[in-house]
């Protein structure tokens, strides 16, 4: 059925009478009727769904979905979501933005090249193998991701975890003096290792692809969490540290000194002068070429024995599908890389997305990433990520498009082919500097914790306690503890919520919490309540006490066996309404709380309303047997419904009397509100 089929047309205000209006007096005054949950499906909704089998269901949505993919149109679009560029290539603008992605691409390629050594130290592998892993990565995102500005590749975090694991799984033998043979073949294994782990951290990515249509906003906010993990990094290493392991001390720490003197400035320029500069200062590169001058013409590597990169391998090694021998393991370490990949690269790419006016999917970046790490794991690579530097140093080169991931492919793809043998004479120890310099960002993170504090102490208590798992653990459980920590304070949070007592603004169809003003309007005998927190087995406790103490319900059943006086009986609870707006979800044990509270109101003789419930929370409710307690005509659309119904319901019980006055002087607006309704109908 289409969405024409299914739309109604309004009639003309004035020519007939609302269908919701109902055929007792009130129809005859003209005044409309509150509106309840049966009468909206009636009259607005698709009851018809409902006459369904869930069987029926899942095989009418099934042959529905088959029939809409076998058509041409739904294939075009299946194939445009899997292949972002294919939405945005018809219609580039070649004269304008193919020099600016041309520029950005060998800009970050560029970068790519040492960085990729870098982090392939990090990572605890041959320098090469960071070079695989600039290459295959980026290429693949290129066709497949939706973060225009997003450069993918070696990220220090994800090359720290990493190496982490891979020295877990094959740990270098004791002693440390191996020969040639046997470093090379440690080095095998060790490569072996991080290609496993970058398998199932894609496989693992691919087979669970998110359903949400956004990304989390505490994803966007919180991402930065992850710089504890950066404050051990250089410090903990041993890639690092052995990088620049030299036999006489006060000559071993020059080249690492010069180098960061070199780096750390040329950043800060970078960061300082960002909008005056027509391009960012490549400060690795030109570190990279004199340090590999220096070594060369001064023989570093043979007087002072300083660790140099040696030679690079030309060409690519053949493809290979990871050893499974080790699954168990490798997964246990596989599933934190692919929870930090899919966080950082989602999180980063909606920040540029939102920064630039166009939208990300975060299924397809989840897809992407997957597929990226998945396939070039047959390659040798090990796990990647998109990277916040290069990310930024794209943009301000002036990158437009995924198109200047080809053109950063080139400049790696050039290195690997014919530029490797000028990296042979490269100190190993300007590779370390290149690691320390590029996480200097993380470390300025600290400052930001005063702003976080100020915002929210929560999530400052949540940054504080991964920083110290991580630091005093290690980064995969303290990661872990930070994720089971944020859960913990959320569900936390969810125990402590109030249940909120409403009063209406006089005059106004409107509801407010009655602690904010005290000038609210509170009928005698009725009570309003709201509860802004999902219903379930964490939260049922506190439901039960918050209102078990509003209602009293153990006094409004004495009240109402002892048959007390008017006057007493219109100071009883006669009517309560619960504002469902605010649970959001509900399990089986809220349900029968909720259940239980209908029953406890029905023996002290309260006549229970439920207001706004959406239909999941509806839908619970009813499969567990709301309808037999209450009625179809106790459960309404809106609180303003509702309170119309349970005036009405107030002034037949107590008419004229003691009650019925104090009705009228404490609260005439819900007639007046209902007459409003109809006035304004009748003005158009």
């Amino acid at each position: 059925m289409s969405e024409s089929s299914r739309t109604v047309s309004c009639p003309v205000l004035g020519e007939e009478l609302d269908p919701v209006t109902s055929p007792g007096s009130e129809a005859g005054s003209g005044v409309l009727s509150p509106l309840t949950e049966a009468l909206f499906q009636r009259h607005f909704g698709g009851a018809e769904q409902g006459l369904d089998s869930l069987s029926d269901q899942l095989l009418r949505g099934f042959r529905d979905k088959l029939l809409r993919t076998c058509s041409r149109r739904e294939a075009w679009r299946l194939l445009r979501a899997r292949f972002p560029p294919l939405t945005w290539l018809p219609w580039y603008p070649w004269r304008t933005w193919l020099l600016g992605d041309a520029v950005a691409g060998v800009t970050v390629g560029v970068v790519h090249v040492p960085q990729g050594m870098a982090f392939a130290l990090l990572t605890s592998v041959p320098p090469v193998f960071g070079l695989y892993t600039s290459f295959f990565p980026v290429l693949i995102y290129t066709f497949l991701g939706t973060g225009r500005h997003l450069s993918t590749g070696t990220f220090a975090v994800l090359s720290l975890m990493t190496g982490s694991a891979v020295e877990s799984l094959v740990p270098e033998p004791p002693g440390g003096n191996l020969s040639s043979t046997d470093r090379m073949q440690l080095d095998l294994q060790r490569v072996g290792a991080a290609a496993a782990v970058a398998f199932w951290s894609g496989a693992l990515m691919g087979c669970s692809r998110c359903s949400s249509a956004s990304c989390p906003p505490s994803c966007r906010s919180r991402w930065s969490r992850l710089s504890p993990v950066g404050l051990r990094c250089t410090c903990l290493c041993p890639s690092c540290r052995v990088s620049w392991d030299c036999p006489s001390p006060d000559r071993s720490a020059t080249l690492p000194s010069s180098s960061l003197a070199l780096l750390v400035p040329v950043k800060e320029l970078n960061v300082r002068f960002r909008e005056r500069l027509p391009t960012p200062i490549p400060g690795e590169v030109f570190m990279v070429l004199l340090a590999s001058l220096l070594c060369f013409t001064s023989s570093l590597d043979t007087r002072y024995d300083v660790q140099i990169v040696g030679s690079l391998p030309i060409g690519f090694y053949q493809p290979s599908i990871p050893s499974l021998s080790t699954l168990p393991l490798v997964l246990a370490y596989s599933l934190p890389i692919a929870l930090v990949t899919f966080a950082v690269s989602v999180s980063l790419a909606s920040i540029y997305a939102d920064k630039h006016n166009y939208t990300i999917n975060p299924n397809q970046e989840l897809l992407a990433h997957g597929v990226s790490n998945l396939v070039s794991s047959l390659f040798s690579c090990f796990p990647n990520s998109a990277s916040l530097a290069t990310t930024s140093l794209l943009v301000d080169a002036g990158g437009h498009t995924q198109l200047a991931g080809l053109f950063s492919c080139a400049v790696v793809l050039s290195v690997l082919l014919w530029l490797g043998p000028l990296f042979y004479y490269l100190p190993k120890a300007v590779l370390a500097c290149i690691n320390i310099s590029s996480m200097r960002q993380m470390f300025f993170q600290m400052q930001e914790l005063p702003h976080l504090w100020h915002i929210s102490k929560m999530d400052f208590t949540v940054w504080l306690v991964t920083w110290v798992a991580v630091v005093t653990l290690s980064v995969d459980l303290g990661l872990a503890v930070g994720v089971i920590f944020s859960m913990m304070t959320v569900v936390c949070r969810t125990q402590r919520i109030q249940c909120l007592v409403l009063g209406q603004v006089k005059g106004r169809q409107l509801f407010c919490p009655v602690r904010e003003s005290s000038k609210l309007c509170q009928v005698p005998g009725l009570r309003i309540f709201r509860y802004p927190a999902p219903l379930y087995f964490g939260t049922r406790g506190r439901f039960r006490q918050t209102m078990g103490q509003l209602l009293g319900l153990e006094r409004q059943e004495e009240l109402a066996k002892s048959h007390g006086s008017a006057e007493t009986g219109a100071e009883l609870v006669q009517v309560v309404i619960l504002d469902c707006s605010g649970i959001i979800f509900m399990d089986v044990t809220g349900a029968r709380e909720l259940l239980q509270l209908a029953n406890q109101c029905s023996a002290a003789r309260i006549h229970l309303l439920l207001a706004q419930c959406n239909a999941p929370v509806l839908g619970t409710l009813t499969r567990a047997g709301l309808m037999d307690i209450l009625t179809p005509e106790q459960l309404f659309v809106s609180v303003q419904d509702a309170a119309a119904h349970a005036l009405e319901s107030l002034l037949k019980v107590w008419g004229e009397g003691v009650g019925g006055e104090k009705i009228m002087r404490g609260e005439g607006s819900f007639r007046d509100n209902k007459e409003d309704r109809k006035r304004k109908l009748d003005n158009g």
